[in-house]
């Protein structure tokens, strides 16, 4: 498929509509949440069918979330913090999983991107700045959509323990804010039963 017609698949625009905005981000999250499901056989998860490990906060997770139906709600969207464009999808259905990893120097601008990246994020891009940066970033953003998964990402199999399904019960009052709080988040101090911002 070309960007043009990834674009306008639902989707794409899901993604998109959930994200806020077209971004190269966006395109590494759907090209990762595609290849991850595909690799599984698996469709997105209506529950706790699959479980997807991120590991950013960065735009890619968006996409993520929207196409696995994996969610912190849910309870089967977990963050790791390790600064990585990296997923692994576990399925509950058969136990495997899988790791999609961006390969080295995929995502990295050219020169003048990266030079407007910086100026865009300082805020001292000017208006016609900005213009070139976004039309560059969405430049990009289609050149990820239409570039072959095996040219992105180093996929593997993984083995590895599935996280327990989410945890349904009952808030109790913490003893110092009393704010209703999970019991299994708390914690003892003092003798007085705390959640954690009170710790």
């Amino acid at each position: 498929m070309t960007a043009s017609e990834i674009l306008k698949s639902d989707d794409f625009k899901r993604c998109e509509g959930f994200h806020g905005h077209v971004c190269p981000g966006l395109s590494i999250g759907f090209k990762a949440a595609r290849a991850a499901l595909a690799w599984l056989r698996e469709k997105r998860a209506m529950d706790e069918e699959i479980v997807a490990v991120v590991e950013t906060d960065a735009c890619s997770a968006d996409a993520v979330q929207v196409l696995t139906g994996c969610t912190f709600g849910k309870g089967n969207f977990i963050h790791k913090d390790f600064g990585k464009m990296a997923l692994t999808l576990l399925s509950r259905n058969t136990g495997r999983g899988v790791r999609v990893a961006m390969k080295p120097d995929v995502f990295k601008p050219d020169v003048e991107h990266a030079s407007l990246i910086q100026k865009v994020v300082a805020g001292d891009a000017t208006p016609q700045e900005r213009k070139r940066f976004e039309a560059l970033h969405f430049e990009r953003a289609c050149d990820i959509l239409e570039t072959p998964e095996e040219k992105l990402f180093t996929i593997t199999s993984v083995a590895t323990e599935l996280p327990a399904r989410a945890r349904v019960e009952s808030s109790e009052p913490c003893a110092r804010c009393g704010e209703p709080t999970m019991p299994s988040k708390m914690q003892w101090l003092e003798g007085e039963k705390v959640c954690r911002g009170c710790m």
